[in-house]
């Protein structure tokens, strides 16, 4: 072969850094958990050392309270909070809520994603006073999407709306329905709909609403009548040999709909479970699906496909052993990676469930870990991130503190990390 001449070569070289660019925004971080939605990304070089006293690239001082994540294109961020109204009081309501007295403004921020400066921010709805809500909850905690020329942000039964990129208001509507604790789940995008669970205390449904006009295209009761209706999962949309697949998590049993119409296509049963928080991961032809509360969660391996109920035919295994009730699982490769509510990570075999190895990390865990460039990042409660490589033995590569509340689930950017605080937006690089 010649040689490529200096021009040629400075084309080809110009045309390789071009793909990466490319490559670099098809991995922007636009709705939970990321590009497929099971908290996986391509992005390389995330840093595992920090001190976010010294080292940030930017702090954002998040002027409300909100637990969802933020979301990346093309160098923006997007962001929701709920701000308090007035001088902020808390008062203490039972064993699972908090009343607060304030209303709160439902509100998104566009921020820049180089130095966190605000670009713009738009109030959506207000929560009134006195609204009960779970500890660990907030009145902002799904997390948004944004395409290309759209954000859909959801803020349970107060607001769902799309704005453009400029922050205008397209449509806005609400919801109705009950819930218990306030409301959790994250929406997702499918063709031209947007769909989001209602697991209410009152009703239970799936809705998908017209993603450029906000309207009803339908809407779908849940057909087995848990005793503890409600729950917070975000559903997952899946290709199948039957068609595609909605895959959303209920109490009581885990449903598969055609997203095109909301015909439920089959379910799986795992009676008196409830509250069912971990986003569902599809990997090697198995849905695994984390249950919920009461007494042990389990982890099921699903078979997709079959008609009904298939609760006796589909389910290819169950493991009960260390499974979260709130983090959602990670594979990578033929291994599945969690970490329990009480901080215990485990790797187990993906085709038939056992553990290979577990591990105590110490602490409490709401967040959602993340897969990058071969290592596993776990974030407590507590803001302990404890960093591994995702393999068959354990092997811890650094851990960090920050000294805030983290529930939010971390959100990996080209070069460093979004770390979301109860107070503020870290930048690491």
């Amino acid at each position: 072969m010649h040689p490529l001449p200096i021009a040629s070569k400075s084309i080809a070289l110009l045309c390789v850094g071009f793909l990466a660019i490319q490559q670099l925004h098809a991995e922007d971080w636009q709705q939970f958990r990321g590009p497929t939605g099971q908290g996986t990304t391509s992005l390389i070089g995330m840093p595992t050392q920090w001190d976010v006293t010294k080292e940030t690239a930017w702090t954002f001082d998040d002027p409300g309270k909100g637990w969802s994540s933020p979301v990346v294109l093309n160098d923006r961020i997007y962001l929701t909070t709920a701000v308090p109204v007035g001088e902020e009081t808390v008062a203490s309501e039972g064993k699972f809520s908090r009343r607060v007295n304030n209303p709160f403004s439902l509100e998104v921020f566009c921020l820049d994603e180089k130095t966190g400066s605000v670009i713009w921010s738009t109030p959506i709805a207000e929560v009134p006073a006195k609204v009960s809500i779970h500890p660990k909850n907030s009145h902002a905690s799904a997390t948004p999407i944004v395409t290309k020329d759209r954000l859909y942000v959801h803020f349970g039964i107060y607001a769902t709306a799309a704005l453009d990129l400029d922050g205008n208001i397209v449509w806005q509507r609400d919801v109705k329905f009950k819930p218990v604790h306030g409301c959790g789940g994250s929406p997702v995008l499918y063709q031209d709909l947007l769909i989001f669970h209602c697991d209410g205390g009152d009703q239970a449904f799936v809705i998908a609403l017209d993603k450029a006009t906000g309207e009803t295209r339908w809407q779908t009761e849940r057909s087995v009548a848990a005793q503890r209706s409600f729950s917070f999962s975000t559903p997952l949309v899946i290709e199948t040999e039957s068609g595609d697949r909605l895959i959303s998590p209920a109490s009581d049993a885990v449903y598969a709909y055609d997203p095109k119409t909301g015909e439920e296509k089959w379910q799986v049963r795992y009676p008196e479970k409830w509250s069912i928080v971990p986003r569902p991961v599809y990997a090697d032809g198995l849905i695994l699906v984390c249950t919920g509360y009461e007494g042990k969660a389990e982890l099921l391996a699903i078979r997709p496909g079959g008609s009904g109920d298939v609760t006796e035919t589909h389910v290819a295994w169950r493991n009960a052993k260390f499974v979260p009730y709130n983090p959602s699982p990670v594979v990578a490769g033929k291994m599945i990676f969690t970490v329990s509510d009480d901080g215990i990570a485990s790797c187990r075999s993906l085709s038939d469930g056992e553990i290979i190895w577990k591990e105590r990390l110490g602490g409490n865990y709401s967040a959602s870990p993340f897969l990058a460039d071969g290592k596993l990042y776990f974030l407590s409660e507590d803001g302990d991130c404890t960093i591994i490589k995702a393999s068959e033995t354990f092997e811890e590569v650094a851990k960090n503190k920050v000294d805030e509340r983290t529930l939010a689930s971390m959100v990996p950017v080209n070069g460093g990390l979004l770390l979301r605080t109860a107070e503020h937006l870290y930048r690491i690089d």
